[in-house]
């Protein structure tokens, strides 16, 4: 981070835009973390795809079934590995603050740009407990911090306390995954003091050009809908910045073959049931050149009906037939 602790709510506004990943993490044979094939995945990231920004060590990356030491090293090497090439935020969130505190100021150490925390998810507490949560950590730290008020927690944030928390010197972004009305509701409330972003690919353009959203914070589907030659996220949002909106969502339009592919293999199963799509998101992104991979327990693998009838729905799209001539092996230092 090059800025103050006080100045983290300008700090956020003037680095923070554009499209940002959430990358996963890749496991080796014996299912231990596999650094080399996680920084050959943020080489790709940024190399190929061009993102601005990656979002590491958070659901995405199964940060549940990581130890610390494992979630310090993942943030360590995609930082090492960006090396100022695109910037980092790094998932500290922990049910415990002492916890949450260490692994913050650990990413700030390691030089992430910010920092962000999932709702603490248990015990379930009343808003000035929360708000007091919170607090404790971003006290203790100097790092900016963004909200991640997601269900993945089991509940999510009232507007009310995000609008408080907003008040706190370095809470500087949210990320809202929930619905399009409350993001519209914490823009409208909170926007002057935090960043707010939403993670709904479908809904960039939208908040992108009508409601003056500078960040797509953030998701698999930068790497999931792209690779070297078929780009569409970022040429929409190009053209978006540079005033064709028409362009813009001609572009945009033709992603809706793979917006239905999300909806059926990993929104579809999360609204359903709760099931958490990794599975399905490592092995769609390995199709494109990724590491992929296994996933650790309580999750499953996908069964080989549903990986074969992904690849044939994905086929189906012709992103395949676009597939990147350059792996990440050769992306990779």
């Amino acid at each position: 981070m090059h800025y103050r602790r006080g100045e983290a709510k300008q700090a956020v506004r003037e680095q923070v835009h554009g499209i940002w990943a959430a990358m996963t993490v890749p496991f080796d044979e014996m299912g231990d973390l596999d650094l080399p094939a996680l920084r050959k995945d943020t080489r790709y990231l940024i190399d190929v795809l061009q993102v601005d920004g990656i979002f590491c060590a958070g659901v995405m990356a199964e940060f549940w079934a990581l130890s610390s030491e494992e979630r310090r090293a993942v943030v360590e090497a995609v930082v090492d590995e960006a090396d100022g090439h695109c910037r980092v935020i790094a998932h500290t969130g922990h049910h415990s603050a002492r916890e949450a505190i260490e692994l913050t100021r650990h990413a700030e150490s390691a030089g992430a740009d910010f920092a962000v925390l999932i709702n603490p998810y248990y015990p379930r507490v009343g808003e000035a407990g929360l708000y007091a949560w919170f607090e404790q950590v971003a006290s203790s730290v100097d790092i900016g911090l963004w909200l991640f008020d997601t269900s993945y927690a089991g509940y999510g944030l009232s507007v009310r306390l995000i609008d408080s928390l907003a008040d706190i010197e370095n809470i500087c972004g949210i990320k809202v995954g929930h619905d399009h009305g409350k993001f519209l509701e914490i823009l409208g409330r909170a926007g002057d003091r935090i960043l707010a972003s939403e993670p709904n690919e479908a809904r960039w353009l939208e908040n992108l050009v009508d409601h003056h959203v500078q960040v797509f914070m953030s998701s698999a589907a930068p790497y999931l809908y792209q690779n070297a030659r078929s780009q569409p996220m970022r040429d929409y949002t190009l053209a978006a910045l540079r005033g064709d909106r028409e362009t813009a969502e001609e572009i945009s339009s033709g992603l809706e073959p793979l917006r239905a592919m999300s909806e059926r293999y990993l929104t579809g199963p999360w609204r359903q049931d709760g099931t958490q799509p990794i599975a399905a998101i490592k092995e769609w992104s390995s199709l494109l050149g990724l590491a992929g991979g296994s996933v650790r327990a309580p999750l499953r693998e996908l069964t080989s009906e549903q990986a074969a009838a992904l690849r044939a729905d994905l086929a189906a799209t012709g992103l395949l037939e676009s597939a990147p001539a350059l792996e990440p092996a050769q992306a990779s230092r």
